[in-house]
This record gives structure tokens, sequence and C-alpha cells, in this order.
């Protein structure tokens, strides 16, 4: 089972207990076409939709979309989260993240941080280049550069350091 929060406000359990999902216990028929690597056509209840990945965060569980001309943040919890929430352990799963690593080989387009700058969660670090698409790489929390091993135009390989923390 996954909670699934949209925008920081509604609510949806989604689970898949016989292969077909269900939204609040309810079954969910819908029609999914990819389109290419971050759009997709869905149909549901008879409407048609677009959507569009804009932003994928592992570390985080979240994920934000653009469905039709609306963009939509969602923020999923599987059972382990809510179970350390229901034991009052919620915060304990965030470990202190020290560096940034490259999500997949790339190119390094741009470096927006110097050593010693203190940056906030969501800040923009760097922009990575990777299947001719521009993949904007950002702080996982409040911290300080420590150094940054990559240089504008340097070829990365995925899960290469790129950035450390103090």
């Amino acid at each position: 089972m996954y909670r699934a929060t949209v925008n920081e406000k509604d609510t949806f359990d989604i689970d898949f207990p016989s292969g077909q999902p269900t939204l609040n216990g309810e079954p969910f028929a819908w029609d999914l076409v990819p389109l290419n690597d971050r759009q997709f056509h869905i149909l549901h209840q008879n409407r048609s939709f677009v959507a569009e990945l804009l932003e994928l965060d592992p570390a985080e569980k979240s994920v934000t979309l653009r469905i039709n001309q609306g963009i939509h943040t969602i923020k999923l919890k599987d059972r382990f989260d809510l179970l350390l929430a229901q034991m009052g352990m919620e915060s304990t799963n965030k470990a202190r993240i020290n560096e940034i690593k490259a999500p997949m080989p790339g190119l390094i387009l741009s470096i927006n941080v110097q050593v010693g700058d203190t940056v906030q969660k969501g800040d923009t670090v760097l922009i990575l280049e990777a299947m001719k698409m521009e993949n904007v790489i950002k702080a996982p929390g409040e911290s300080t550069i420590k150094s940054i091993r990559v240089q504008r135009g340097e070829s990365v390989e995925k899960n290469q350091v790129l950035i450390d923390f103090a």
C-alpha cells in the first residue's frame, strides 16, 4: 500500500491487491500510453490527459508532473514510511546527505554554486545534460558546499560524486 499526497493537500491510498490498482479502495481503471520517455497519454472516465514528467526525486519519494496545464507534486509513502509515522519515528528515516551523485551519465552544462556557498533544500546546484535533456540537480537540504568535484563541460558517469557538503 502507498499513500500519495498531491500538492501537500489531497491524500489518496493506492494499493494493488490483485495486480489491478485501487484508489481509496475503489478500482482505478485507466489507459496509459507512453508518448516518449517523459510524456504519457492517459484516458480515465472518458477524459483525456497528457502527463509530462518534470522532476523525479527518489530520495524524497516525490514526482512533479504537468497534467494538461496544471503542475502537480506527488509525494509517496510506502508501507514502511507509514509504519514509521504510526510509531512516531517519521523524521528518523531522513539521513543526512553529505554529497550529490550523478543520477545518470551526462555532461555538466553549468554549476550554480561555489565552495563555501550555503544552499537551501531545492536550490539548483548544477545542470546535467543527459539524453538531450537538461536535468536540474537540486540541493537535498540546507548545507554548505565543501567541494565541487566536476567542472563545466565535463562528462560524468552514473553515481559519480559531483558535490560534497560540509
